[in-house]
Formats: C-alpha cells, structure tokens, sequence
C-alpha cells in the first residue's frame, strides 16, 4: 500500500560522483543541496575562514623563522619541527572549512585515500569553481525567479536576490 510512504523530490539535488585519476569510481559522491538558501553562505564562509586559516599560518612561520634555531629532539631542529606542526594545523583547520561546505568527509572523498598537501586545497577550489558555483548560480536564478512569481515583482528587490557567488 502506497498511501504511507512519502517520496521526497530530490530534482535540485547536486549529486557529483567522485572518480580516481584513472577515471575508476571510488563509490562517493558529494551532494548539494541546491534550493539550500544557506549554500551561499557557507560558499562564503569557507573563503573567509579560509583567508584566515592562510594568514594564520603566514603569523606563525614568520614568528619560527625569527627564532633563534636550536636542536630538535630528533632529527630535525626546533624550527623545523614548528613548522611542520604549524602546518598540520593549518591543514586541520582547512579540513575542518572545507567539510563545512562540501559536507561531512568531502575533502576526505576527494583525496582518495591520498595523503593532503598544500596542492590539495588548490584542486579543490578549482573542482568548487568549475563543477559547483555554477550550479549554485543557475539555482540562485530560479530562487529569484520563483519569488518574483510567488509575490510580484514590485514587492522583490532585485539587488537583494540576486546572489552571484563568482563575485565573492
């Protein structure tokens, strides 16, 4: 019997399959959710966050570089070891950044069990550019479509509709 069962629409569903170099599927998939009027806004966040994260780290090399250098407790030297330390933070926060706009594990999706470096963020951010934005653009569009329908167009401001987030 059908009449207890709700079928959820799931038309403005991102769904994004997530390929290895060799163009084998690794079985995840991001999702976007594209009528979530707070994509955008968590589109713009991680940019904040992100400058953040990257002038964070700037403050903290350039503070070990101007330390005096002494022996590590193994191979490497104090300074080294700081930066490395540094880097695995900042790291950690991208991840953390990054997650909030790609959803839970997407940067972990995304490296195919690879290990992150500095590179990792770049492609990512080419990936949000050229496979997602656009998206979120055309499902801005047809938001502020369906308000200017839904109330008149003399009740909506377009200025406030309108959302370009390759402009951010």
């Amino acid at each position: 019997m059908t009449d207890n069962v709700i079928k959820l629409n799931k038309d403005d569903v991102l769904r994004l399959e997530i390929r290895t170099s060799d163009d084998i599927p690794t079985g995840e998939y991001l999702e976007f959710d594209l009528e979530d009027i707070e994509l955008p806004l968590r589109y713009q966040e991680l940019i904040e966050k992100d400058k953040k994260n990257k002038e964070h780290l700037k403050n903290e090399l350039t503070i070990i570089e101007k330390r005096q250098d002494v022996k590590g407790k193994k191979l490497l030297s104090k300074n080294e070891e700081d930066k490395i330390k540094a880097l695995n933070d900042f790291y950690n926060k991208e991840i953390e950044v990054y997650n909030m706009f790609l959803g839970e594990n997407g940067v972990q999706k995304l490296l195919c069990g690879r290990k992150i470096k500095w590179t990792t963020f770049e492609e990512i951010d080419r990936i949000i550019e050229e496979q997602i934005l656009p998206h979120i653009n055309i499902s801005m569009d047809k938001i502020t479509d369906k308000i200017k329908n839904k109330y008149g167009k003399s009740v909506v401001n377009d200025e406030v509709l309108k959302w370009n987030i390759l402009n951010m």
